[in-house]
């Protein structure tokens, strides 16, 4: 039994849009407006929007196996992907581009082969929550999911929203497993549905917060800073991490928002540019102390 677009869309979770192209499922996490924003301003950054992070499937079934036909395309400077199979929370299988030996030494640099793939599952007796998470670093597109004749079906939804907002990190670099990303992790804690807007390399940009989301977050997680140290001055951060947590708190005043400041990272002793790298957590702390809303999470 293949399912239909409709019933795609229906156990989707972490997209603004799913829509078809040429017979395939596509997912997008970033709305039509912020996408734009991104195609004007940064081209590499546009490309890095059609990747699937933070996007799964959720469902109940009763069926014994199922068939998913993908294809998967570049999208951000990482090729390795997995699309993860859960059922009842246990790992089944996943997709893959690579084996163990492949993802030896620095593999993140590596280039993997993309295209078209497929792979039968089984998900055992009796009904089961299956769930697949699709890759953080390549757009994947569903061509077919197939489960057995007359098996039950029944989408899985969480009443929570967890929006995110991010460099490199909480895109997923450079987990080999979506499931392993942080953001993911943070989302199943909550027990609430991950809308990821997160880019690698990518600084604060308080025109992103100004695209609204269609809904309303129970949660927002902020996690930019480490790119502004090492690429804008002080001003430029200061100014638009300012903004762009002033606009959140506004958009969202019902929404807890939690500020992390930049982790560790080995070169952390030196003075860029922008500033000394503790001042970033320093001015992210003190610049959102005004809003009720936003908490904070200091790295040690």
């Amino acid at each position: 039994m293949k399912l239909s677009i409709e019933q795609l869309r229906s156990m989707t979770q972490g997209a603004v849009r799913v829509f078809e192209i040429d017979g395939s499922t596509c997912f997008r996490r970033f709305t039509s407006a912020q996408e734009e924003m991104y195609r004007i301003s940064n081209e590499e950054f546009w490309k890095k929007t059609f990747s699937t992070a933070g996007i799964k499937l959720c469902f109940k079934t009763n069926s014994e196996t199922m068939n998913l036909s993908t294809i998967a395309l570049e999208s951000t400077s990482r090729t390795y992907f997995s699309i993860d199979i859960f059922a009842n929370d246990q790992f089944v299988g996943a997709i893959e581009n690579h084996t163990e030996d492949s993802l030896a030494g620095d593999y993140s640099e590596v280039r993997f082969p993309l295209g078209h793939f497929e792979k039968k599952f089984l998900l055992g007796p009796g009904m089961k929550t299956v769930t697949i998470y699709l890759p953080w670093s390549v757009e994947l597109r569903i061509e077919s999911l197939c489960l057995d004749d007359q098996a039950e079906i029944m989408p899985v939804k969480t009443e929570k929203t967890l929006l995110v907002f991010g460099d490199s990190i909480t895109h997923g670099y450079d987990a080999v497993h979506p499931v392993n990303r942080y953001a993911a992790q943070v989302a199943k804690a909550l027990a609430a549905e991950e809308y990821n807007k997160a880019i690698g390399g990518e600084v604060f940009i308080p025109e992103l917060a100004k695209e609204r989301e269609n809904f309303d977050p129970d949660y927002i997680l902020v996690a930019y800073g480490t790119n502004d140290w090492g690429l804008t001055t002080w001003d430029e951060f200061s100014n638009n991490c300012r903004e762009f947590y002033m606009i959140l708190a506004e958009q969202y005043p019902n929404a807890r928002i939690y500020a992390l400041a930049p982790i560790w990272r080995k070169d952390f002793e030196e003075v860029r540019e922008c500033c000394d790298f503790r001042q970033v957590a320093d001015y992210i702390r003190e610049v959102t102390k005004p809003y009720s809303n936003i908490k904070h999470r200091r790295s040690k």
